[in-house]
């Protein structure tokens, strides 16, 4: 089914909009909820939530692309479960991907007031620099810091090595490093 027909049901409260929503877009969720979560059962509640979460914010909202849409909501519920899981004690996966882009990014400060403007001005930067990068070098990228997959798997999806993934990532993040130093963002 069509996005703009599955919207129209959102907007009509029919509960086929989220069958539907399923059908398109949930083997898509469930892989970014399952690279984050690393978990069945949390999977399985976070695509749930998915689902509310569309079901409560369409209408308002009529988004652009459902796809994003639906995957942006996947991904931060997915993230907020984990962070919620791993409050405690630190993940060493999400810590390597961290490691890997701390040479870029400089660690937010979060206990100052300016955190939440800096994080913004941050994210505005990381979208300029996505729009610099070739398709093949932005898809690699995003699917290692936005969907967490791994190395090998990337590879696997984008018809490269798992080592050429690797170099392509190491040359995106000297890029970005500099792309940051140019707009007065240091390490």
């Amino acid at each position: 089914m069509e996005d703009e027909k599955i919207i129209a049901l959102f907007w009509s409260r029919s509960e086929q909009a989220i069958e539907e929503t399923a059908a398109k877009y949930g083997r898509l969720c469930r892989k970014i909820a399952g690279n984050i979560l690393e978990n069945e059962q949390d999977t399985e509640e976070c695509l749930n939530d998915t689902y509310l979460g569309v079901w409560n914010s369409i209408p308002p909202a009529r988004p652009a692309v459902l796809r994003a849409y639906v995957c942006r909501i996947t991904r931060n519920l997915a993230v907020k479960k984990f962070r919620s899981n791993t409050a405690a004690k630190r993940d060493s996966r999400s810590d390597c991907l961290l490691e890997e882009l701390e040479e870029c990014i400089p660690a937010p400060a979060w206990r100052e007031v300016e955190a939440q403007i800096e994080r913004k001005e941050l994210s505005g930067y990381l979208e300029e620099f996505l729009d610099t990068l070739g398709k093949r070098e932005r898809t690699i990228f995003l699917r290692r810091y936005w969907a967490a997959q791994a190395l090998k798997e990337i590879g696997k999806a984008c018809g490269v090595t798992e080592h050429h993934a690797a170099v392509i990532l190491e040359r995106s993040r000297k890029k970005l490093r500099k792309f940051l130093e140019e707009r007065g963002i240091w390490i």
